[in-house]
């Protein structure tokens, strides 16, 4: 069975790499002029896929301090180390990205590499693993953001759900314009809170001592007494709990069909600038919280404090608060940036629903977008807003990403042996050992509070892509794909169309369908309470006299699709030579809230026939101009 519709509207475009319904891959496609209006330049992309790493500067060194204080004073002499580390291994994970970029320029990040060297299943659970660190991250994004409006005013703290729940309505609209617009609305926040912050370490470098502690006063410190020892396990947990200001940098390199000509060199240099940016940032404030023999304390964020002692008490203090509070709330868009591109290339490979590699005329992954944002608002309902409900499950999916991709790009140069490949090789491979290293202490360290949900989410979220992968095979060999068809033969026409008056809608309908049918039979739903209508109808019918038979099919009840399609079924039965096809005449009013007053008769005719028969339907629309 098939449906046609005519007029055909298109508003969304397939993609271009692969026809939805024959899986066929297209040849590619020069720049489209107009499309590229609609795509990121290297500043732009900073702005839209950076604001998760930029904003995790926020509590990032506050993760490693705050394993550290259970040290002492003693423990927290560790933490440039530690951040020079997690530093170390931002250099190790931006290279690597950047030679991703290279290589699959059609995007998809951990999931096309670990796709292309790892094989199947291994590219699965880097693609769920990518799901599901960018559906929390929108949730932990949001709620951190609006904790920090709620921190500054108590007032709102009951209200923070609706709160939540607007700022993501907010971000979901201007993602629906294009990846672009969602840059220019978020350039100017992301660069005031970048150069609020090194700003702050500039001059907190310049300083012997604090220029104020008032945002500490009267708090409750939560360092440790007496504690004189750091053990390894103790330096490894404050590395993996400081890693989560790595979340993000993997979203550069799954969005570069969103960078404008030439995408790969434009994507290479956000990647290397969003790198150089946040290593600088987390080695500052690590140098500042050391310098300032910072105290982690109870209701205060480390980043207050070093902004306190930095530029004192003032309206100084204030902006970098409040660039915080913004930066956090709009760190969301980086997912909206880089997941619906990956569900794009999902969709390609039949792992996910091909409606979500359709794109708008905005280059937007629109039905991406839209899932993304009522998973995430499911999520901040359940989570009632709270920030500490969100965060043990943040993070790990982005590591096992990570993992999987500096193998597989190991195994990339191990396969390719391109000059100085030993070396590059050898770098990947150190960085999948501390990101498993990561991966495993953070899921162990967070698996009571939390972190056990992402451990079943993960394969089942796999046996989903899966699932829907058979099924999408299932349907190709039913349909033939990839087998030549049979050579089209001619069969006799014979076209079914339901009336219940004389109009124009009804002429229009018998013109199309004796255009089209070699036969046209007209036919009317009768019963017993309207004959005195039905026999109106038949006596204006024989004086119109259009040269096609109408046929009353009477109904016991006032159902109206059953008796069709039980017609049309008895009719396929009899005339099994025959190409039945249902012509539906439906008028279209010309404004949209016209619509309610429609009985949508064609609406249940056709579904009627669609579940009961395999009959062709043809819904005419006669629009009714003004």
């Amino acid at each position: 069975m098939s449906t046609v519709s005519q007029p055909a509207n298109r508003p969304e475009q397939p993609p271009p790499a692969t026809a939805t319904d024959s899986g066929a891959a297209g040849p590619a496609a020069g720049p489209d002029p107009a499309a590229d209006r609609h795509r990121l330049t290297a500043l732009q992309g900073l702005a839209a896929l950076s604001l998760d790493a930029m904003a995790s500067v926020a509590y990032g060194p506050e993760s490693i301090v705050l394993v550290l204080a259970t040290a002492g004073a003693y423990g927290l002499g560790f933490t440039l180390p530690v951040t020079l580390a997690i530093a170390a291994l931002l250099a190790v994970l931006v290279a690597s990205y950047r030679q991703v970029i290279a290589a699959f320029p059609n995007g998809g990040g951990s999931y096309a590499v670990a796709k292309t060297h790892l094989g199947r299943r291994s590219a699965l659970v880097a693609a769920a693993s990518l799901v599901l660190d960018y559906i929390l991250n929108v949730a932990v994004s949001v709620t951190a953001g609006v904790a920090a409006l709620t921190s500054a005013f108590p007032g709102l703290y009951g209200d923070r759900v609706w709160i939540c729940l607007a700022v993501l309505i907010l971000v979901t609209a201007i993602n629906l314009r294009g990846i672009a617009d969602s840059a220019r609305a978020f350039l100017l926040p992301t660069a005031v809170f970048v150069a609020a912050i090194l700003a702050m370490i500039v001059v907190g470098l310049f300083r012997d001592a604090p220029a104020s502690t008032a945002s500490a006063a009267g708090h409750v410190s939560v360092l440790a007494e007496n504690a004189t020892s750091v053990g390894a396990l103790l330096l490894l947990k404050a590395f993996a709990s400081g890693c989560s200001a790595l979340t993000g940098v993997e979203a550069v390199a799954n969005a570069v069909p969103s960078f404008r000509a030439p995408a790969t060199r434009r994507a290479q240099r956000t990647e290397v600038a969003l790198g150089a940016l946040l290593g600088a940032m987390l080695i500052g404030l690590s140098l500042l919280i050391g310098r300032f023999h910072l105290q982690p304390v109870e209701g205060v964020t480390v980043l207050a404090q070093l902004a306190d002692a930095s530029l004192g008490h003032n309206w100084a203090f204030y902006v970098v608060q409040f660039a915080t509070m913004v930066l956090l709330a709009l760190a969301a868009n980086t997912s909206f940036g880089g997941l619906p591109v990956l569900m794009g290339l999902l969709a390609r490979d039949n792992y996910l629903p091909h409606v979500f590699g359709l794109k708008a005329d905005r280059q937007v992954h629109r039905h991406g977008v839209l899932a993304l944002a009522a998973v995430a608002a499911a999520l901040l309902v359940f989570s009632g807003g709270d920030v500490n409900t969100l965060v043990p499950l943040f993070a790990i999916g982005v590591f096992v990403g990570f993992t999987l991709c500096q193998a597989g790009m190991v195994r990339h140069w191990h396969l390719e042996r391109s000059a100085g490949w030993f070396g590059k090789a050898l770098l990947n491979g150190f960085g999948a050992v501390l990101t498993a290293a990561a991966a495993m202490v953070v899921t162990a360290t967070k698996f009571t509070d939390g972190a056990w949900l992402i451990v079943i989410a993960l394969p089942l979220l796999v046996l989903a892509f899966e699932a829907v992968h058979r099924a999408y095979a299932r349907i190709g060999d039913r349909l033939g794909l990839g087998r030549v068809p049979e050579p089209p033969r001619r069969a006799r026409s014979l076209v079914v169309v339901p009336v219940s008056h004389l109009s124009r809608l009804t002429g229009e309908a018998l013109n199309a369908a004796v255009s089209m049918g070699d036969e046209v039979i007209a036919v009317t739903v009768t019963h017993a309470e309207d004959r005195p209508a039905a026999e109106a109808l038949r006596r204006d019918w024989e004086l119109w006299n259009p040269g096609v038979d109408l046929l009353e099919l009477p109904s016991p009840t006032r159902s109206l699709g059953r008796p069709i399609a039980s017609y049309v079924r008895d009719l396929t039965a009899r005339r099994p030579d025959a190409r039945v096809t249902v012509l539906i005449p439906e008028a279209e009013p010309a404004h949209v809230w016209q619509r309610l007053l429609q009985n949508q008769r064609g609406g249940v005719v056709a579904h009627a026939v669609r579940r009961d028969t395999d009959a062709v339907i043809c819904r005419l629309r006669f629009r009714l101009t003004p």
